[in-house]
């Protein structure tokens, strides 16, 4: 071996390891004793030199230096103080996903399958989806396969860190020599380290989240101008101009009314709910303007700018107008004092046969979508009333016994609507309840009429189940998303898309429209939110902080904030202009299934699968201080009350435009 080679094998190893001065000595020592020994002496050691060098490079390139590294940065990490190691913790993840995903592109592949699971049960709590979809990489070819994790190894983790935790990392990775540690934390982590102490909250989402190239480009989309504002000549404008608005004292004698209207409707529906803590089959693919001003006092906050539809809208019938204006003029007015009256209604004996549930506007008719492909509507006013056998229609004729659920229990009727071939994910009611939509595992949307009880038209677009389907807040346009990574916007009057929205890198769970009909968001199992422009079809804002799929959207009615759930339970609060969460609502134990704010947008419900609803306060919520938000010492829990379920999982709410507040569940037996 020439001498020229050693010296560049031994530099070498002395670069990675940093030891520059050391560096320096060897090359000076070496250029002296070249001019003054003999190169006799120097052949002699040739043999023992090319051995240490092949044993130190076979050491820096063997699988067992993962394994090690990564046993001793976990070992260091949760014997550290409890003060610094909830930020520390964080740093474990994106190491053990490198270190597996380095293993396998390297060709160890039986190591790498034995380090992910010796050390999987450390990440399974918060990242359980990722190490199943990781845990079908089984060679390295899979790696460039497999989008996801493709996309982990172009991108870099985003961690928070205060300075000392900083400084204790650095001096442990340096004290122990773990050079293939350190090479994946410089390679795949940013931190973002702030000056003084820890964050007091642990469980910061924005704490660890994923950059580089897919966050540059979501940054970039973030910079687009979006107009959130309401529709001109809206009826709700029309109201206040013309001054029509009723005191509160007035408001309470609406609700009053309403309320009695609505008490009788507080009853069990006997049907065929899915209980249980599932909401669909799908939920089970285990293998898952800078304005930070709420809408508070009206003294104090800007009224919501007007912009014009890019679409063009239907007309409102005269009567229909009419009610909707005496609905406005009645509407009671909700504040952290003031919490809505709430009507519960209850599915019973459903054998865990209720994939959704839908309530209309008004509250007058309740929708379930089954796991037998049918969809039954009823009709609140109708319950306990003797069957008429005109009432079950549907594509098919069905004898007339078959419109009861449990004949010996109540006789409750109730429409059978039969003409999916696939279990029913999704039904949503029109503005006015005369038609009602539902989309299913047979990747078909289908129209119902609510008059006629029949099928009107079958939407066929998607190539694979659709999760959701829901009617613009006008009516005529209605929105899907779809296990085919995409959503789309279609028109009652024509049978294919008007717009296809494709970005999402896996399921659209849930879309919702804006207050303006300009925009439709979406929820997906990639954890990211996505508002779309309905015009151009072009997506123009990413939320990135969710750590778990998406599963229900709610807008507020002025179009300026936009309330998101997942299935940690996890409610996360934007603002559509800037693209920032404004603040994390903790509080759900499990899945939240539905949101909705009230008319006036000061109080957001929750429903969950935790058999809960909860209330909260919209106008702290996003009034979160820079001083709090800097310190972390913000109080998230913004919660007015909950509102618990003996043991029925939320799947649906709904506030009425007078403020009542309509919740679906179907009562669970193992609860």
């Amino acid at each position: 071996m020439e001498d020229d080679k050693i010296v560049g094998y031994v530099t070498a190893y002395l670069k990675k390891k940093g030891f520059t001065q050391t560096e320096k000595i060897f090359q000076e020592e070496f250029q002296h004793n070249k001019t003054t020994n003999s190169s006799s002496s120097n052949s002699l050691l040739e043999p023992d030199i090319a051995n240490h060098l092949l044993a130190f490079s076979q050491l820096e390139s063997g699988p067992a230096r993962f394994h090690d590294g990564y046993s001793k940065l976990r070992t260091w990490t949760y014997s550290s103080l409890d003060l610094y190691k909830h930020e520390l913790l964080r740093v474990l993840y994106p190491v053990f996903i490198h270190c597996f995903m380095d293993l396998v592109a390297k060709g160890h592949v039986q190591e790498a399958r034995n380090f992910f699971n010796t050390f999987r049960e450390d990440h399974e709590m918060m990242h359980l989806r990722d190490l199943q979809k990781l845990e079908g990489v089984l060679s390295p070819t899979h790696l460039e396969e497999m989008e996801f994790a493709h996309s982990l190894r172009q991108s870099k983790f985003n961690i928070k860190i205060c300075e000392y935790s900083y400084e204790l990392l650095l001096q442990h990775l340096h004290s122990t020599q773990s050079t293939t540690i350190l090479g994946i934390i410089n390679e795949h982590i940013n931190f973002q380290v702030s000056p003084g102490q820890p964050s007091l909250i642990s469980d910061d989402p924005e704490a660890v989240t994923l950059t580089g190239s897919s966050q540059e480009a979501a940054n970039r989309i973030n910079q687009k101008e979006i107009h959130w504002g309401l529709l001109e000549d809206s009826l709700e404008e029309r109201l206040e101009k013309a001054g029509a608005l009723l005191s509160d004292s007035e408001k309470g004698e609406g609700e009053t009314k309403e309320g009695e209207n609505d008490e009788t409707k507080k009853r069990s529906i006997e049907g065929g709910k899915q209980g249980g803590s599932v909401k669909k089959v799908k939920k089970d693919k285990g293998g898952s303007a800078t304005g930070k001003s709420a809408k508070p006092e009206a003294s104090t906050v800007p009224a919501a700018p007007r912009v014009k539809p890019e679409l063009p809208l239907p007309l409102i019938p005269t009567e229909v107008e009419q009610s909707i204006l005496e609905d406005l003029r009645n509407r009671v007015q909700l504040s952290s004092v003031a919490l809505p009256s709430v009507s519960f209604y209850t599915f019973i004996n459903t054998h865990n046969g209720l994939s959704c549930s839908s309530i209309s506007h008004d509250g007058s008719l309740i929708a379930g979508g089954f796991s037998d492909s049918s969809l039954k509507v009823w009709d609140m006013a109708k319950l306990g009333q003797p069957a008429a056998n005109s009432l079950l229609q549907g594509e098919n004729e069905t004898p007339p016994n078959d419109q009861m659920f449990g004949l010996g229990v109540g006789k409750r009727q109730y429409t059978l609507f039969q003409g999916h071939s696939g279990p029913v994910y999704a039904a949503s009611f029109s503005p006015v309840g005369d038609f009602i939509l539902s989309s299913s595992a047979d990747s078909t949307i289908r129209l119902w009429s609510t008059k006629l009880n029949a099928n009107l038209v079958c939407y066929k677009g998607h190539n694979y189940p659709v999760w959701d389907v829901q009617f613009s807040p006008v009516g005529h346009y209605f929105a899907s998303s779809s296990h085919d990574r995409t959503a789309r916007i279609w028109s009652m009057d024509r049978i294919q898309p008007l717009r296809i929205m494709a970005g999402h890198l896996s399921d659209v769970d849930c879309v919702q429209w804006h207050a303006n009909c300009n925009y439709i968001a979406t929820g997906s199992s990639d954890k990211t939110v996505r508002l779309w422009d309905v015009q151009s079809g072009e997506c123009v804002r990413v939320f990135v902080g969710h750590r778990g799929m998406i599963l229900s959207l709610a807008m507020s009615p002025d179009g300026r904030y936009m309330a998101s759930g997942d299935e940690d339970g996890t409610i996360m609060m934007w603002d559509l202009s800037s693209g920032r969460c404004l603040t994390p609502l903790i509080g759900h134990t499990s899945c939240v299934w539905s949101l909705a704010f009230s008319s006036e947008g000061s109080i957001l419900a929750s429903g969950s699968a935790d058999s809960t609803v909860k209330l909260w306060d919209v106008n702290t919520s996003t009034k979160v201080s820079r001083a709090e938000e800097k310190s972390g010492n913000a109080n998230r829990l913004r919660s007015l009350k909950t509102l618990a379920t003996k043991s029925t999982p939320v799947y649906s709410l709904r506030f009425s435009r007078r403020n009542l507040l309509f919740a679906a569940g179907a009562l669970s037996k193992s609860g």
